[in-house]
């Protein structure tokens, strides 16, 4: 406050340095939110009208929304019943001369297997960006999420694992030029004042919203261990009960949320409601059959994994101070 730079102020320099030192890549954009974050990637990888882009049914709409906003079409993959996130073995099928780009979603907290997801983008020479949004701070094999592909998001929404007290969001990448593009992209697409070298968007990150991040970055890693130590004592009293969340080996959540599988989920949400537990779908409806991308395109998809899911899962409470 009393600097008085709320725009682009010291703050944001210094936690970009410090979220591209964390995730371990050279470039930390910082924007108004996760869903511009996915734009703003989208519009520097050069995504055009028509460009088709492999991703999920099985997220939050933002995903697809972004696709569509960009003229680009979204092209469903099913996911793995086990991580929820997309299946490696549902995306070579799809690829099309239009295809340019594979969007998964780390979702949960738990990041999608992009090394074999990565065999496949090299072999038909496309982007892959990781949809981060709920997994800042997991990793594979030691290596953090929005590290693994050439381009990635993450949101910084209040309850995300490093949530800030409002929206933000951030790209991230090693490429010079990609970053070069969505910092000006960012700003209206200027290269200097009043000078525009891009069509951009006005998407920044407030420097009062910098300041409360940097705050929690210090107690970050403290924070994560305590996710996971309530996830293990989730685990333990639902073990046998109800299909409790799968990490896949070598893989490290953030646990965005806990989520299980139920069959009766109606009647179990009404009996904790009941108890004064409160839960949450994450997520009831899948994306091929969202009103709003049926007004765009019709097709016809069979997911079966990913339609199960929607129709079973549920988040119970969670938090790293949950007691």
């Amino acid at each position: 406050l009393a600097h008085s730079k709320f725009i682009m102020g010291p703050e944001i320099e210094e936690l970009e340095r410090r979220l591209s030192n964390y995730v371990g890549v050279k470039h930390c954009v910082s924007v108004a939110n996760g869903t511009d974050a996915l734009q703003i990637a989208m519009m520097a990888a050069g995504i055009q009208p028509g460009d088709e882009i492999i991703t999920t049914s099985f997220s939050f709409f933002a995903t697809v929304e972004t696709i569509l906003l960009l003229g680009a079409k979204p092209v469903f993959a099913d996911i793995d019943p086990h991580t929820y996130n997309l299946n490696p073995n549902q995306i070579e099928k799809l690829i099309t001369p239009k295809t340019k780009m594979i969007l998964p979603v780390s979702l949960y907290g738990q990041c999608a297997d992009f090394e074999a997801i990565s065999k496949i983008a090299k072999k038909h020479s496309l982007l892959v960006l990781e949809d981060a949004a709920q997994s800042f701070g997991a990793s594979v094999g030691g290596k953090k999420s929005c590290s693994l592909t050439p381009l990635a998001c993450t949101s910084f929404f209040p309850t995300k694992p490093l949530g800030c007290y409002g929206d933000g969001g951030a790209c991230f990448t090693s490429d010079d030029e990609l970053a070069s593009r969505m910092k000006k992209i960012r700003v209206h697409g200027q290269e200097k004042r009043y000078f525009h070298t891009l069509i951009g968007v006005n998407s920044r990150l407030d420097t009062l919203q910098a300041a409360v991040l940097l705050s929690k970055m210090e107690v970050f890693d403290e924070e994560l261990h305590l996710r996971k130590m309530i996830a293990k004592r989730y685990d333990e009293a639902l073990k046998g009960i109800v299909l409790t969340p799968q990490i896949a080996p070598g893989f490290e959540s953030a646990y965005a949320q806990y989520t299980i599988e139920v069959d009766d989920r109606e009647r179990i949400q009404k009996v904790l409601q009941d108890k004064g537990i409160p839960t949450m779908v994450h997520y009831p409806f899948v994306m091929h059959k969202q009103p709003a991308y049926q007004l765009r395109y019709s097709e016809q998809y069979s997911l079966p994994h990913s339609e199960r899911a929607a129709s079973r899962v549920l988040s119970l409470p969670f938090h790293p101070y949950l007691s």
